[in-house]
C-alpha cells in the first residue's frame, strides 16, 4: 500500500505517490482544480490504481504557525475529499513547499514555462516526503 499526497491550489492540485515501502516520494502529476467532480473522478481513479491506504493533503500555515485563509482553504477541501472517498486522509503542515520546489527546479536548470508544470506535483513531493521522513 501507498501514500499520496494532494498540494490543493485554485488551479492545479499537485499529486505524489510513495514507493510501496512507504520510503520515497515521488511526484505523479497535477490534476486541475475545477471542475471538482473531475477532480474527484481522478482522486479516485488514483486511489484504486496505486493502491493507496492513506491520502495526505498540505495545510499552508502562515510563517507564525497560525492558520490564514489558505488553510481554511485547505481544510474545506479536505473536508470535500473526505465526504467523497473513504481512504483515511490527513493533513501537514506544508509552509514554503512551492518555494521549495521553485528552488529546486532553478538550480536544477528547469525554464520557468516547465517549472509552472511540475511546480505542484513537486510540492506535493516535498511535503510527502518530509512526512516519509519524519516516520510518522
Amino acid at each position: 500500500m501507498r501514500i499520496l499526497a494532494l498540494d490543493p491550489g485554485t488551479k492545479r492540485i499537485g499529486v505524489a505517490l510513495s514507493d510501496e515501502t512507504k520510503t520515497i516520494a515521488q511526484p505523479l502529476e497535477w490534476i486541475p482544480a475545477e471542475p471538482f467532480a473531475q477532480f474527484l473522478d481522478r482522486l479516485k481513479q488514483l486511489l484504486i490504481e496505486k493502491e493507496v491506504d492513506l491520502v495526505l493533503i498540505g495545510l499552508p500555515r502562515n510563517m507564525d504557525g497560525t492558520f490564514g485563509p489558505a488553510a481554511q482553504k485547505a481544510e474545506a477541501f479536505a473536508a470535500a475529499v473526505r465526504a467523497a472517498i473513504t481512504v483515511p486522509i490527513l493533513m501537514r503542515d506544508e509552509r514554503l513547499t512551492s518555494l521549495q520546489a521553485n528552488k529546486i527546479m532553478i538550480q536544477g536548470g528547469v525554464r520557468r514555462q516547465k517549472r509552472k508544470d511540475k511546480v505542484d506535483k513537486m510540492a506535493a513531493a516535498l511535503l510527502l516526503q518530509s512526512y516519509l521522513d519524519a516516520g510518522v
